[in-house]
């Protein structure tokens, strides 16, 4: 067979095995010679073997599971969850009335659609099988090991590993556990803030006789939550807190128990609901049953069967969820409005109980604390076997709680709907460079660089880390962003070559400096590790588009590298001059041409012109719309 071109460049260009100095240039009349540079014997893109660590099987470690290996070629990937199933707080929390708080067509991955949701606010049992049928559908069960707990992460600054320890129940003899280690050259950590439940430092709570449970460690074993509550009907129930636990667990209980308490020492927002007149709206639905977040049977059947509708529905959904941001800027037209209508929502439902809506509705501005819906919440408290207590609590007894007041209450059952630890120190260390402990880097309050990556501790990225939190809009979208981010910076690391990837201390403390915002505002929220004032740690410094944005694009210069070839020049990652499909004469060659590699403009016409037109008058005019992309708005104004 004649030889090619390319067999023939090869042979002449092949580098010299034996020298690092390469190949040499061939020398004639004008031409250079090149000399003291060694070419790699690999193609550009020969993808060394990468191996990731995720720690955390919620949403964020699932959208891992499914990325990681889509978009990083030679990966291995294994996710360590310490419970039981998928899923993470939602496999955990089986309280009464856990629901999604945030319409559940925006509470689900942007490529993964469910179409039928019972509920514009869905029941906490169908986001956790929605989270196990994601698994099951991208079998993710070739990564996930359920029942392995992290319980050390160390990184290594020689082979610039990260080093974990696993505790894990022994395979020959259940009922006994083992560590075993692992290492990784990427550990990506995928547990949100709001997964570490702790019992409130109230005297008392082990005198207390009674059924106690915190809301996050309510377990109905093989029951559902409403079988158990079956038995509860002739029983006094004491709900402790006004978070948005609490506001699902007093509507849930309130029909079924025989007297219910409860214990609110805070005053708190209740939005209107998010979306309610958009939602009825779109269902076609009149003002007296805007307010029923059950979908009819006629309604699941067109938004399962009738894909158009469907789009335009979630879009329409999120769209105006998205607009909502404007309302948790500090004296925003919206935010002073979205106050007045609060207000007047909350009067009027407790209107049949003056002294409720005096102990409740606060002064701080909206947004403050993390707003919710808290569907039927007010209308609970109106009822004749509820008791609205806003003294302090002083102390559990053997029969139920006294309050400071010097009033006690008997009760059979407790629900503590206290929080979380929102500190951000791990029950496991984490150690970094030097040995530095993430807790003491995250002391007195935690940084971190867009959320994601923290100075000392290279090749870690997070999901949900420090400032995660939105105020608005869709938090999903966010993790989904996160999880990108690190994807692209485990592809830097595989493409050129780095042995480590490490955010700059400048670029931290910048970040840090960004941070305040309408949330440091006097209330007490988790936003601020649970105190009335302090630094905002919750909460990312603007709208949950903003996020995306800021996460889309990395700044790479924000970073320091290490290369894992280490005295070579900064080019030798271009390896070889070649690919593996030309240096092995396999694959496609004119792989640019593959339609997912086609990036087709679109026309200015005059009808899209148009489009762009009316939708910057939209900007104009709306405060509660939504930014467009910076190029569409550009083309509106030529």
């Amino acid at each position: 067979m004649p030889a090619t071109i390319g067999d023939t460049l090869s042979r002449l260009f092949k580098p010299d095995r034996a020298s690092k100095s390469g190949p040499k240039s061939p020398t004639s009349p004008g031409a250079h010679t090149i000399t003291n540079l060694s070419l790699g014997e690999f193609s550009i893109d020969e993808y060394q073997p990468v191996k990731v660590i995720v720690i955390g099987a919620g949403f964020s470690g699932i959208i891992a599971g499914i990325r990681f290996p889509q978009k990083i070629p030679n990966v291995q990937l294994t996710i360590y969850e310490k419970s039981g199933g998928v899923g993470g707080v939602w496999h955990n929390n089986r309280y009464p009335g856990l629901a999604c708080d945030i319409p559940a067509h925006c509470y689900q991955l942007s490529f993964e659609e469910k179409r039928d949701w019972s509920a514009f606010y869905a029941p906490g049992h169908e986001i956790r099988e929605y989270l196990e049928s994601v698994s099951a559908k991208h079998k993710l069960e070739r990564y996930i090991r359920l029942n392995h707990e992290v319980v050390h992460a160390r990184y290594d600054e020689p082979t610039a590993k990260w080093h974990v320890r696993v505790c894990r129940v022994k395979p020959d003899a259940p009922g006994e556990t083992e560590e075993i280690e692992d290492s990784a050259d990427v550990l990506f950590t995928a547990f949100g803030t709001l997964s570490r439940w702790q019992m409130p430092d109230i005297p008392g709570l082990k005198d207390f006789e009674g059924e106690l449970h915190h809301s996050a460690g309510f377990d109905p074993g093989e029951k559902t939550w409403q079988e158990v509550a079956e038995q509860w009907r002739d029983k006094r129930v004491g709900v402790v807190g006004v978070g948005s636990s609490a506001l699902q667990l007093v509507p849930a209980l309130q029909p079924r128990v025989q007297k219910l308490v409860n214990y609110v020492r805070g005053k708190t927002w209740l939005a209107v609901p998010f979306q309610s007149s958009s939602f009825a709206e779109l269902l076609g639905r009149d003002e007296m049953h805007a307010e029923d977040y059950k979908f009819t049977p006629e309604e699941l059947a067109r938004l399962r069967d009738d894909p158009e509708f469907y789009k335009s529905f979630r879009q329409r959904i999120e769209h105006d969820l998205n607009g909502a941001h404007p309302s948790t800027q500090r004296g925003s037209p919206m935010q002073i409005m979205g106050k007045e209508l609060f207000r007047a929502n909350m009067v009027k439902k407790l209107e049949s109980r003056p002294d409720i809506a005096e102990k409740l509705i606060p002064e701080f501005p909206v947004a403050c604390r993390r707003l919710t819906p808290g569907p039927g919440y007010l209308e609970a408290l109106c009822k004749e076997n509820v008791d609205f207590v806003s003294e302090r609590i002083k102390t559990f007894t053997k029969t139920g709680i006294e309050t400071a007041d010097g009033k006690t209450q008997d009760l059979d059952i407790v629900f503590l709907a206290t929080g979380y630890d929102v500190s951000f120190h791990l029950p496991f260390p984490v150690l970094g460079r030097g040995g530095k402990s993430l807790t003491d880097r995250f002391t007195p309050h935690p940084e971190a660089y867009l959320s994601v990556a923290v100075d000392g501790f290279p090749n870690m990225f997070m999901a949900l880390g420090p400032n995660s939190g939105v105020g608005s809009g869709s938090l999903l979208a966010l993790s989904e962003f996160q999880v990108l981010y690190a994807v692209q910076a485990v592809a830097k690391m595989q493409r050129e070559r780095l042995k480590s990837i490490e955010i700059k201390t400048k670029a931290v403390k910048d970040y840090d400096r960004y941070l305040e915002t309408v949330y440091s505002e006097k209330c007490r929220s988790w936003y601020k590790m649970g105190k009335e004032e302090g630094r905002v740690v919750g909460l990312w410094p603007g709208s949950t588009l903003h996020a995306l944005r800021a996460l889309e694009h990395p700044r790479w210069e924000d970073y320091d590298y290490e290369s894992r070839d280490e005295g070579e020049h900064s080019m030798f990652w271009l390896g070889d001059g070649q690919t593996w499909s030309e240096k092995t004469m396999t694959g496609d060659r004119a792989w640019y041409l593959q339609e997912k590699y086609l990036d087709r403009p679109e026309g200015l016409d005059s009808a899209n012109t148009q489009r762009h037109s009316t939708h910057r008058l939209d900007l104009d005019q709306d405060l509660a719309s939504v930014c467009g992309h910076s190029d569409d708005i550009a083309t509106a104004r030529v």
